[in-house]
C-alpha cells in the first residue's frame, strides 16, 4: 500500500486507531510475556539454590552426627566397679 505522506501512513486510511492499537497491544503483550518468563526463571533458580543449600546443610549435619557416633563407639569406657 502506498501513502502520500506520513500523516496518511499514520491514519492508515481511517483505520489508524485500530491498526496502531493492535500493534501497541501486541508489543505490550510480547514484552510482558518476556519479562514474566525472565522473572519466573529467576524465581526457579533461587528456589533451586535454596534447596541445594538446605540439602548441603542436611548432608553436613548427617556426616557430623555419624562421625560423632563413630568416635563415641571407639572411645573405651572406664568401668569404675572393676577398679581399672
Amino acid at each position: 500500500m502506498y501513502f502520500d505522506s506520513i500523516a496518511d501512513f499514520i491514519a492508515m486510511g481511517k483505520h489508524g486507531f485500530y491498526v496502531w492499537s493492535a500493534y501497541g497491544i501486541s508489543a505490550f503483550l510480547m514484552i510482558a510475556s518476556m519479562l514474566l518468563a525472565l522473572r519466573g526463571k529467576r524465581q526457579v533458580r533461587q528456589t533451586l539454590a535454596r534447596q541445594w543449600r538446605l540439602e548441603d546443610i542436611a548432608k553436613q549435619q548427617a556426616q557430623d552426627t555419624a562421625s560423632r557416633q563413630q568416635s563415641s563407639k571407639q572411645t573405651p569406657e572406664v568401668n569404675d566397679e572393676s577398679g581399672t
